[in-house]
C-alpha cells in the first residue's frame, strides 16, 4: 500500500471517531438536559392564582397572609392573589379561567366546574328587630312592631351588603316561613353605610350574613341599639326544613352572648341558616396541586392564627359524592386519606423516561452501526481477500509473490485490529480473521518448502 493511500485510510478514520465522539457528546448532552428540566420541573414551586376581593377585607388579608407563609416556608404551593371588587368579580375570573383559584360564598352563581376546596368560615343569617327607644318619662319598654318572621310581611327589612345572594336568601327564608316575599320591601346598605342604616326610621328590621364574629355585624347591631333600642332577635324556625330543600344551606345556632356580653345579646341561643365561604377550584385542576394546597393550608393554620388573631376556622369540605358542592378529588384525596404515593403518581413518567432512554439508546446504536458500516465493508472486503489468498499462495511461482502476498495479509490485519478498536466488528470476527491469518501463514510456509524442492538452489528467504 503506497504512503498516500496509507495516509487517506488514517484521515478517514479520524474523521469516524471524530464523528462518533461529537455523536456521544450530543447524546451525553441531551440526556443531561432532559435530567435538568425534568429535576429543575419537579422541584420548581407551582404558583395558583387566587382570585379575592374586595381589597382590605378580612379574605383578602387571610389569602395574602398564606401566600406570605406558604413563601416563608418554601413549599410547593405559591398564591399569587388578584384582588378583586367582591365574590362576584372574582366568579366571573374563575368563569373566564384567569384565576386557578376563587374565594366566594357557596350559594353564589358559581361555574359548573366550580368545586369545593376549603372553606374559610360559615356565614349565619342574623336577624333582628329594634324594639324602639321608650318615650321620655316612660320606663316601660316599647313592644316591637315585628315579633317574628311571620310578621315581616307589609314590613321594610334592611339588609347589609350589596350582593344580590343576601336577598335571595331573605327571600327563601320568607317563602318557607310562609311569608309572601313580594311583600316585604328590601334595601341594601353597603358594609360602610351602617349609620345610614341605623337612621333610617322606615326599617322595621335587619339582617346581615357573616362570621358569628363578624365586626360588621356587631357593629349594625349596635348601632341599631343606640338609635331604636334594643334589638330583638328573630329566630328561623324552618331553618332544618331549607337545609334540606336547599343543600347550599345549612341549619346553625347563634350561641347566646355571642355579640355582647353586658347587655346579652342574644339573651339565648336562636335558630338560623348558615352558609360556607369557601376556596373554589375548577374540576380540571391537576388534584396534586389541589391537594398540595389543601395541605399546606391545614399545616399552617395554627401560624396563621398567630398572624391573624381573627382568623375563621378552616374546615374541610363535604367529601361526599352527593355534596350540594362537591370537593375537588385532590382535597377529597388528602382528607380521606386517599392521596397517592410518590411511585402512584409519577409510575406513568418513569415509564416515559425508561422508553425514552430506552429509544436513544435503540438510536445510538442504529447510529453507531451506520456510522461503522463503511469499516464493516472494509473489513470483509479483507477477510475475502485474505480468504482467496489462502488459495493462491499455494499455487505462487516465487517467494517474491509470496512475500507480496504476507504484505496484503499484514494489511488486513491491521484494518481488522482498528475495526474492532472502533467497534465495528466483534471479537468473533476477529476470531475469523486469525484463523484466516493462521490458515495463510501454513500455505505459505507449505508453499516455500514446495519452492525449495523444485529449485535446490534458489536463496533462502527469511519467512515474515
Amino acid at each position: 500500500m503506497s504512503e498516500l493511500d496509507e495516509n487517506s485510510r488514517v484521515a478517514r478514520r479520524r474523521r469516524r471517531r471524530k464523528g462518533q465522539a461529537l455523536l456521544i457528546l450530543a447524546a451525553g448532552i441531551l440526556l443531561f438536559g432532559i435530567a435538568s428540566g425534568s429535576l429543575y420541573l419537579f422541584l420548581r414551586p407551582t404558583t395558583l392564582r387566587i382570585a379575592v376581593g374586595p381589597p382590605n377585607s378580612d379574605d383578602q388579608k387571610l389569602i395574602h397572609t398564606l401566600a406570605q407563609l406558604f413563601a416563608r416556608e418554601r413549599s410547593e404551593i405559591r398564591l399569587a392573589p388578584i384582588i378583586t371588587d367582591g365574590s362576584v368579580e372574582s366568579i366571573a375570573l374563575f368563569a373566564a379561567g384567569k384565576t386557578d383559584l376563587a374565594v366566594a360564598r357557596g350559594d353564589l352563581d358559581l361555574p359548573a366546574n366550580a368545586e369545593s376546596v376549603i372553606i374559610l368560615r360559615k356565614n349565619v343569617v342574623v336577624l333582628w328587630v329594634p324594639s324602639g327607644l321608650p318615650a321620655k318619662g316612660n320606663k316601660k319598654q316599647p313592644t316591637p312592631k315585628v315579633k317574628s318572621i311571620d310578621d315581616l310581611a307589609g314590613h321594610r327589612v334592611g339588609v347589609i351588603g350589596r350582593t344580590q345572594a343576601n336577598v335571595t336568601l331573605l327571600k327563601v327564608i320568607l317563602a318557607e316561613s310562609g311569608v309572601n316575599a313580594d311583600k316585604v320591601a328590601v334595601t341594601q346598605f353597603g358594609t360602610n353605610q351602617i349609620a345610614e342604616m341605623a337612621r333610617d326610621m322606615t326599617l322595621d328590621a335587619f339582617m346581615t350574613v357573616g362570621p358569628l364574629d363578624s365586626k360588621i355585624t356587631k357593629d349594625a347591631i349596635a348601632a341599631t341599639a343606640a338609635s331604636r333600642g334594643e334589638p330583638k332577635f328573630l329566630p328561623i324556625d324552618v331553618s332544618e326544613a331549607i337545609a334540606k330543600k336547599h343543600p347550599l344551606y345549612e341549619s346553625e345556632e347563634i350561641p347566646a352572648s355571642i355579640f355582647s356580653s353586658s347587655p346579652a345579646r342574644p339573651e339565648d341561643k336562636v335558630d338560623t341558616v348558615s352558609v360556607n365561604h369557601l376556596i373554589i377550584a375548577p374540576r380540571s385542576l391537576s388534584d396534586t396541586k389541589v391537594g398540595a394546597f389543601a395541605r399546606q393550608v391545614f399545616n399552617v393554620r395554627q401560624q396563621l392564627a398567630r398572624e391573624l388573631p381573627n382568623a375563621p376556622k378552616i374546615e374541610k369540605p363535604d367529601t361526599d359524592k352527593d355534596a350540594a358542592l362537591p370537593a375537588h378529588e385532590g382535597a377529597s384525596a388528602y382528607f380521606d386519606g386517599n392521596e397517592r404515593t410518590f411511585l402512584e403518581k409519577y409510575t406513568d413518567y418513569i415509564w416515559g423516561v425508561i422508553l425514552v432512554l430506552s429509544g436513544l439508546g435503540s438510536a445510538g446504536a442504529w447510529l453507531r452501526h451506520y456510522w461503522s458500516q463503511g469499516e464493516r465493508e472494509t473489513y470483509e472486503h479483507h477477510r475475502d481477500d485474505l480468504l482467496d489468498l489462502i488459495s493462491k499462495a499455494r499455487q505462487a511461482d516465487s517467494p517474491e509473490v509470496l512475500s507480496a502476498m504476507q504484505g496484503r495479509a499484514d494489511e488486513a490485519l491491521r484494518e481488522a485490529l482498528d475495526c474492532f478498536e472502533d467497534g465495528a466488528i466483534e471479537e468473533g470476527d476477529l476470531a475469523a480473521i486469525g484463523l484466516a491469518l493462521e490458515q495463510f501463514h501454513r500455505a505459505v510456509t507449505d508453499r516455500r518448502i514446495a519452492l525449495r524442492a523444485e529449485a535446490p538452489d534458489m536463496p533462502r528467504m527469511r519467512a515474515m
